[in-house]
């Protein structure tokens, strides 16, 4: 369940509440009984798992002849976009 963080526009209390998306928002503040607004922060990333470092991203074969598989790939797709393609027929 989110954390959202709420402040009184009265007494500038400050608090973070559990709360499930299906809830209501909170409006009154718990210590002077005023209106309440949600406040909107940045949000923690964590990236988990391979492939978001520099020495993930590569093998160290690729690594050392960076050159050699850009011109192979260039080659592949200009092969690629000069074909021409049709589109499927709609089934009945």
């Amino acid at each position: 369940m989110p954390t959202y963080q709420y402040a009184c526009t009265e007494c500038d209390h400050r608090f973070e509440a559990v709360q499930a998306f299906s809830d209501s928002a909170l409006t009154a503040c718990p210590e002077c009984s005023g209106k309440l607004r949600k406040l909107y922060g940045a949000v923690g990333v964590v990236f988990k798992g391979s492939g978001f470092y520099r020495t993930d991203s590569r093998s160290s074969s690729s690594a050392s002849a960076p050159a050699s598989t850009s011109s192979t790939s260039s080659a592949k797709s200009e092969s690629s976009s000069s074909s021409s393609s049709t589109p499927a027929a709609a089934a009945s």
